[in-house]
């Protein structure tokens, strides 16, 4: 669909949610990955609308992904939370992933969370380990932009100098010393999925400048920042990337030790709001 198309829709679906949430707005939006649906922080007020009720939204596919979004308070900061996400290899198109964000962007929120399980491509960043972003590259070959431009969204040629906000990872390093959690800073790989990848892709990603590898992220950032939105990646390593590790992967573990990263990722997420580091 256009832009002008997508932003009709937008407003349509924004206007049933505000007449479902007694006009809520949030300023954050967070988004929850595989395994990481006890990384959100404790919510007031908390109001829970299942995707497949709200306009515009479809089910996810994927297991670990709820497919609920949650409006609700916390340390007096509106949030809205997507339990779970649309990936492009779910066949979205890919301009469909710029749906939610423009979606909560337009009912107010100014700041993005982003969460993901991601595969590590260096050795010395280990499972079960959490990873701050500090950049990405985009090797989907597609891009949540394309067919869908309208000024309303903002610039068509988007900045992206700066993916991950410097001042908000800044903060989030010094919070993590304090809590004794030890996190890398790392590059995000995005590829399509949803096979995992081959040895030798691996050693492609990792000499291309990646650290960790997943199929999700890039494009829900690509979308924000367009939006001129401030965002904040935290990811936890469910595996080491093929070849570096002789263990095969196993989805339902994934989700597993996801559980153990998620209670940290909360941890980090709540002292970052109640701090006002985002």
């Amino acid at each position: 669909m256009t832009g002008e198309e997508m932003f009709i829709r937008i407003k349509e679906s924004a206007n049933w949610l505000l007449s479902k949430t007694g006009q809520f707005r949030p300023e954050i939006i967070m988004i929850t990955g595989s395994g990481l649906a006890n990384s959100v922080p404790e919510l007031k007020n908390k109001v829970v609308i299942p995707y497949k009720d709200i306009p515009g939204f479809v089910k996810t596919t994927v297991s670990g992904h709820k497919g609920e979004l949650w409006f609700g308070e916390f340390e007096g900061r509106r949030m809205a939370v997507m339990r779970g996400r649309f990936h492009f290899y779910e066949g979205h198109h890919m301009s469909f992933i710029s749906f939610p964000i423009r979606l909560l962007h337009h009912l107010g929120a100014k700041k993005a969370i982003v969460t993901a399980a991601v595969g590590s491509l260096r050795k010395k960043i280990f499972p079960g380990s959490i990873v701050l972003l500090k950049d990405q590259i985009n090797m989907m070959a597609n891009n949540p932009l394309i067919g869908n431009y309208s000024p309303i969204f903002g610039e068509m040629f988007v900045d992206m100098r700066e993916p991950y906000d410097l001042k908000i990872l800044s903060a989030a390093e010094k919070i993590c010393k304090s809590m004794k959690v030890k996190c890398n800073k790392g590059v995000y790989f995005a590829v399509t999925g949803p096979a995992y990848e081959t040895a030798s892709e691996v050693k492609m990603y990792a000499n291309l400048g990646g650290d960790v590898a997943g199929m999700s992220v890039a494009p829900e950032v690509i979308v924000a920042r367009q939006l001129k939105m401030s965002v904040f990646g935290i990811a936890w390593v469910s595996n080491f990337a093929t070849g570096i590790s002789k263990k095969e992967f196993d989805h339902s573990l994934v989700l597993k030790m996801g559980e153990t990263a998620g209670e940290k990722i909360k941890l980090i997420i709540e002292k970052m709001i109640s701090s006002k580091s985002i």
